[in-house]
């Protein structure tokens, strides 16, 4: 049988898990796939450092570029991430000469998967990324194929396991967030510099893809994104009292215009949902479909052996002769704007730190009327000498009301601090 002959680029983590998988399942996985499936040409950085994996037998090349016009492969492969650059480069040169990819870059497919997806369909070479959402969990095969038959009304769900893992500790030993994200780095679930992954923008990232999956391409630089700086142990200690817990959530629904509201934003889940009781580093994908009714699939998102697993797959598709349209459909609009989300309704919580003196109430209460912002319940919890914390729950409200009158609220003399603003979400509901 001949060989799947790979070209890869980008020896890190993933890469040599991908070449520790391809050699340790190399049996399994000829008999699944129906032919070999071997790394021949390899670039890295680095060409000089000890990999723990012998590569003597693959041919180096000097760039990404390089591999790509290797007249010797059948697949190239791309694991160095970024959205421009080599990894872009190296992408596209690959797909203009007819060759399929497999890649794990999320950020390259959130940004450019538009281009990309009409180059793979011009020149009929297959782009794959199963490893670019969530790791080992199949997520993009649950959305392209799984569920290629039914309408689906939402998808999205907890997408950044370093997120996940600082509000799990968060909440379990009440430390704040810079000391759990410190531990977070020393354990490498975290990277040294974590702005991708705790400002929303890695969720993000994962979020657009599964919403063009589901719906249709969105334009990333309309997507709403928060990320968990602001969120206290504080929050997490009120939300478990409220029968909440907090949880980042990237969730996208398809409104009846066709248009896409999408956000990645920190969010209340009620505690008996699902995906409250993921935790950790794990991630979870949600979908609600007309006929499927909704899922929850939950799993290690990130690390060497989910990544390559996940990788390895596309290429098992690629061997056996599997070839789907990027979006899953043979027609694909233009990516589009997200839908505005000044008008959508949800309940919310809302976090003030306020002088506890007689008359407080009756102040904020009337900045949240004149906003038409309905108050469901209020707390009231002691803080610093002279001060007081409150958690306000509303009723449905729409998000510009509930904004607009946090901002009036943060100007009062009463108010110490930025107020907090959380949507209180359910996945599935």
């Amino acid at each position: 049988m001949k060989p799947l002959r790979i070209g890869l680029a980008g020896l890190g983590t993933v890469g040599i898990g991908v070449i520790r998988l391809l050699r340790e399942n190399a049996d399994l996985i000829t008999a699944r796939a129906g032919r070999p499936i071997e790394v021949v040409a390899i670039t890295a950085r680095d060409r000089t450092r000890d990999r723990g994996a012998d590569l003597s037998a693959m041919r180096w090349h000097d760039s990404a570029i390089a591999v790509a016009q290797d007249p010797e492969i059948d697949v190239a492969v791309e694991l160095i991430g970024g959205s421009e650059g080599p990894a872009h480069d190296m992408v596209r040169t690959a797909l203009e000469r007819g060759l399929p990819v497999v890649t794990a870059n999320k950020a390259l497919v959130a940004l450019h998967g538009d281009r990309l997806s009409r180059l793979s369909s011009e020149k009929n070479a297959p782009l794959l990324f199963e490893a670019a959402v969530a790791g080992g969990i199949p997520a993009i095969k649950l959305v392209r194929e799984g569920l290629a038959a039914d309408r689906l009304l939402s998808v999205g769900g907890i997408l950044n396991g370093t997120c996940n893992y600082i509000l799990t500790e968060m909440r379990a030993t009440g430390r704040d967030f810079t000391d759990v994200l410190t531990e977070a780095q020393a354990k490498g679930y975290a990277e040294a510099e974590p702005s991708t992954d705790v400002d929303g923008w890695d969720t993000a990232h994962k979020l657009a893809i599964l919403a063009g999956l589901a719906f249709r391409p969105i334009a990333f630089s309309t997507l709403s994104v928060q990320g968990i700086r602001d969120i206290t142990a504080t929050d997490l200690k009120f939300a478990d009292e409220l029968g909440y817990r907090i949880k980042l959530l990237g969730m996208a629904r398809q409104a009846e215009n066709g248009s896409v509201a999408a956000w990645v934003r920190p969010c209340l889940v009620p505690a008996k949902a699902p995906i409250a009781a993921v935790e950790g580093v794990f991630n979870a994908v949600t979908t609600q479909g007309v006929f499927s009714g909704p899922m929850t699939i939950s799993g290690r998102g990130a690390g060497e052996g989910p990544t390559a697993s996940a990788v390895v797959a596309d290429l098992i598709d690629l061997a056996r002769g599997t070839a789907i349209p990027v979006w899953g459909t043979t027609t694909v609009p233009a990516a589009a704007d997200c839908a505005s989300l000044a008008d959508l309704n949800s309940a919310f919580y809302l976090r003030l730190n306020v002088q506890d003196r007689p008359g407080v109430m009756a102040e904020l209460t009337s900045v949240l009327r004149d906003h038409d912002v309905s108050v469901h319940f209020v707390s009231q919890h002691d803080a610093a000498t002279g001060c007081a914390d409150l958690t306000i729950i509303t009723h449905q409200v729409p998000e510009k009301a509930i904004h607009a009158a946090a901002t009036a609220l943060a100007v009062l003399p009463v108010v110490t601090g930025k107020p907090l603003v959380l949507k209180i979400e359910d996945p599935l509901a």
